[in-house]
């Protein structure tokens, strides 16, 4: 079995990985280490980002009148820079890595917040948009890109969010329809924590910045190792992650340690050196997990580099 690192033999077909995020700043908390993993092995990545994260909670002084209630409204184009940012600190030099690019085109549906605040009802709000608007344009983007590998969220959007739910949703819906126009199926994967490994990680911290804390019990979402089918070691792409999630800073801090970042909520929160999954295209086989997300992709017919199709957002 081939690990993240590892040339594909005998392949014509590029591979193409394709990861679906609500916010900017997901992409690198979630999945960061996975997209710097297979960038560096020459896999074209494309991030799909829902919304602009206008409704963000904006960390320190600097930024804090950018935000949405009370504030200038204008968090959402900033966080493109971060994401912009984010995305070149996950690339290696001299790769052609993704730039931004959201769902039906910046600014085209908005940051829901939290479930029963005021900005849940706001027209452009993701979580009250048609589901038959938002499966469209992500089929348009399976299509184009032709992944092999599509990554999402679980059915709870990780932490309950109503924007990550609905890319659950969304994704799920898209998916049948995108594979009958292509013609083939995709290997999907929802990006979770594995249990062991955060209270691993928690148990290692040594020490806790101030003003942050540590997480009550239960409170990080993660899930029990048996039920984790695919494992990524990012180890190698560690810092690369690191500066990622630097480059969200109206919405990461990261410890002086470098090994742990906090959001809005200061809750301390270790940075894997594996990221995980659990496929869903096909049920689980005991005892078995991949650790390369292109494990059993069979790549025919010839086709152009395609690099060029981890491009700019529309």
């Amino acid at each position: 079995m081939s690990g993240p690192g590892t040339p594909e033999r005998g392949r014509t077909e590029p591979a193409r990985l394709l990861l679906v995020h609500a916010h900017p700043d997901d992409e690198t908390i979630m999945t960061g280490g996975t997209i710097a993993a297979y960038l560096a092995r020459g896999v074209a990545v494309r991030v799909v980002t829902f919304t602009l994260g206008e409704q963000g909670e904006v960390i320190g002084r600097q930024w804090a009148q950018l935000v949405a209630d009370g504030g200038a409204d204008q968090l959402g184009g900033y966080r493109i820079g971060e994401l912009r940012a984010a995305l070149a600190a996950l690339t290696p030099p001299g790769v052609a890595g993704p730039e931004p690019r959201f769902l039906g085109g910046a600014g085209r549906w908005r940051d829901s917040g939290m479930a029963g605040t005021p900005s849940a009802d706001h027209p452009r709000a993701l979580a009250r948009a048609p589901l038959s608007d938002l499966t469209a344009a992500l089929v348009d983007e399976l299509v184009e890109f032709a992944p092999q590998v599509v990554v999402t969220y679980d059915a709870a959007g990780t932490y309950g969010h109503p924007d990550h739910v609905r890319v659950h949703e969304v994704t799920r819906a898209a998916l049948p329809v995108a594979q009958d126009r292509l013609g083939r199926p995709f290997k999907v994967y929802e990006s979770v924590s594995e249990r062991s490994e955060l209270e691993r990680g928690l148990a290692a911290i040594t020490h806790v910045p101030a003003g942050w804390r540590m997480p009550a019990d239960g409170e990080l979402p993660s899930y029990p190792d048996e039920q984790i089918t695919a494992a990524v070691d990012v180890s190698a792409v560690f810092e690369r992650k690191v500066q990622a999630l630097a480059a969200h800073a109206t919405q990461v801090s990261v410890a002086p340690s470098g090994t742990e970042y906090a959001l809005s909520n200061n809750i301390v929160t270790p940075v894997a050196p594996t990221e995980y999954f659990i496929r869903t295209d096909v049920p689980a086989t005991a005892g078995v997990r991949e650790t390369d997300l292109f494990d059993g992709v069979e790549f025919t017919g010839a086709e152009s580099d395609g690099a060029e199709s981890n491009g700019a957002g529309r």
